[in-house]
């Protein structure tokens, strides 16, 4: 397995194989259960839009030979995430898709979050957290591809088979976090953003503010940075990778 150095503690690994686990989530002491609640309430009351919906955590991954990953993944709701602001608690690590949307000459498609979002202004790739399967299915990976599809035409409006979506690297982020990056095929600037732009459009007619309000195209990390707003952990070094021809 390939491993790039972690550039602000950010690790990436290249996978040629990824095995996916379901596994039970961890017992949570009733004092932590009851104060995650009342974060929980607390976040809700700042923001109403919150919506405790179900999703899936990562709790643990390792490596078990050259460029193959073992994932541990468990069933959970997004109120979980409030352990992290409950001390002396452990909240799993979040797991999310994201995608490498290139352009034809090699740039990187990266969104902006909208006001209207939890991190306005955010700088990221067009990706969003990994949904359970229904109950006594598994995760594999031609779902997580799908779900990575689905993120691709909802955010930036391109539609990509799912089947044209590679598992290109997995990255761990300085607080745990786990994304499974996906590349999909390179479309001219042109074709990106007329797709930008009707998706845009149709969320506005349905009368809901798109989740991102604008996308950028990128060539290097220092591009990247030279975005205002404030950016996710990951992308730095998926840009470095994919500048580099990895």
């Amino acid at each position: 397995m390939t491993r790039t150095p972690p550039p602000g503690g950010i690790d990436l690994f290249d996978v040629e194989r990824l095995h996916l686990a379901e596994a039970e989530e961890p017992p949570l002491p009733p004092s932590d259960a009851m104060a995650r609640d009342l974060v929980w309430d607390g976040a809700v009351l700042a923001n109403p839009a919150l919506f405790d919906g179900p999703v899936v955590a990562c709790a643990g991954l390792e490596r078990t030979g050259p460029r193959i990953l073992r994932l541990s993944w468990v069933r959970v709701t997004y109120r979980h995430y409030g352990l992290r602001r409950v001390p002396g608690a452990t909240a799993l690590a979040s797991l999310f898709v994201n995608v490498v949307q290139p352009t034809d000459d090699g740039r990187v498609t990266v969104a902006r979050m909208s006001p209207s979002t939890a991190t306005p202004g955010r700088r990221q790739l067009p990706g969003g957290c990994v949904e359970p399967p229904p109950d006594g299915a598994g995760l594999d990976v031609c779902g997580l591809a799908g779900q990575a599809a689905r993120e691709l035409i909802e955010e930036v409006g391109v539609h990509a088979a799912p089947a044209t979506l590679r598992l290109w690297a997995v990255t761990r982020g300085k607080h745990g976090s786990v994304g499974l990056t996906h590349v999909a095929p390179a479309l001219p600037e042109t074709a990106l953003r007329a797709a930008f732009a009707s998706a845009a459009d149709a969320e506005r007619d349905q009368g809901r503010e798109p989740e991102p309000d604008g996308i950028a195209f990128v060539h290097s990390p220092r591009e990247l940075a030279g975005r205002a707003g404030p950016h996710v952990d990951y992308p730095e070094p998926v840009v470095r990778r994919h500048a580099a021809g990895g």
